[in-house]
């Protein structure tokens, strides 16, 4: 079947024929349809997460799909042929870049009923970062004051919907270009990245959602309030991660490494820093789609692309500049 692979870490992503997925006995085989693109793909297409997420290659790219279900595994109960279904398939059995993908039903959701496959694929990936980093990390309650980066990107367009369903007073950071887009998803406060500096206008937050690192996520520890929380998306990776990935005592001593500075600095303010790298979960996708289906959250896709063009995608991801989440259609 038709594929997008690389071959080696830094090489360019290109369709090539691979394999028809091997479906096991939990497993579900569903015909894709459309696969949503995110910044994930592109870094590990890049080497970034090679030492906690390690691949072999070639490598089927894709982490978010919308599609049919072809057939089951003998133990599979919840799903059927026909089925229209949606996922975010487990690490190390990614590859929505293709034709078809076996996806064990523990990942998979029926979709939601009232969108589109191309809507429906822009949203596992970035709705269960939303979910995990708010409803499960950051047990966020009304009156609580969030401020989520990059608002208009693919995270945070789905994470401001989210946040203000959950009551929280929401701050957000976007291009002035953005702020209409983000005000309209329920921000309270829009600060123009490129003239403000969210640091001198914001105080006083019980929790940060941080997709950039570096000095952005230091500056972000200095608007919380006392026992505060800021949850990192890019990194750096924290010793709980490190744990809960099981690797080796070697392995860990260096992820400890890497987050050492932010969490003494963390420390130092009486708040807390932790890394979030997304679980999939077939069970928060199902509450996703009730809450997309009654209207509370809504899709945003910003560009498609045809299932030719999908190196093209992830390029112009890359760049920036796309609001919500860009898409690659199935023929």
């Amino acid at each position: 079947m038709r594929a997008f692979v690389f071959n080696t870490y830094k090489s360019p992503l290109h369709e090539a024929q691979v394999p028809e997925p091997t479906v096991g006995e939990r497993d579900v085989l569903v015909q894709v349809l459309a696969a949503g693109v995110n910044q994930l793909d592109e870094k590990i297409r890049e080497g970034e997460f090679k030492a906690i997420l390690p691949y072999k290659t070639p490598l089927t790219l894709g982490h978010d799909v919308a599609g049919t279900v072809i057939s089951v595994g003998h133990k599979v109960t919840g799903f059927k042929p026909g089925d229209q279904v949606y996922a975010r398939p487990r690490d190390h059995r990614i590859g929505t870049f293709a034709e078809r993908i076996a996806i064990n039903e523990a990942d998979l959701a029926l979709a939601p009923t009232t969108i589109s496959a191309v809507e429906a694929a822009s949203l596992p990936l970035v709705a269960l970062t939303a979910w995990q980093a708010l409803v499960v990390r950051g047990n966020v309650k009304p009156g609580q004051k969030v401020l989520i980066h990059a608002g208009a990107g693919g995270v945070g367009s789905i994470t401001i919907q989210l946040a203000k369903h959950l009551g929280a007073h929401v701050a957000t950071t976007a291009s002035g270009k953005n702020a209409d887009f983000v005000r309209e998803l329920g921000a309270d406060e829009v600060i123009d990245y490129r003239t403000q500096d969210f640091e001198k206008e914001l105080s006083g937050y019980d929790l940060v959602l941080d997709s950039l690192g570096g000095e952005n996520l230091e500056k972000s520890l200095r608007i919380l309030r006392p026992e505060g929380k800021a949850i990192g998306i890019s990194g750096p990776p924290d010793p709980a991660f490190a744990k809960k990935s099981g690797m080796n005592p070697v392995l860990r001593l260096a992820i400890s490494a890497l987050s050492s500075k932010i969490r003494r600095q963390a420390k130092k303010l009486g708040v807390s820093y932790e890394f979030l790298f997304m679980d999939a979960s077939g069970d928060q996708l199902r509450q996703i789609a009730e809450l997309i289906d009654n209207g509370t959250l809504r899709p945003v896709v910003g560009q498609t692309f045809p299932f030719h063009e999908t190196p093209q995608a992830l390029e112009a991801l890359a760049k920036g500049g796309i609001r919500g989440k860009a898409v690659i259609t199935v023929p």
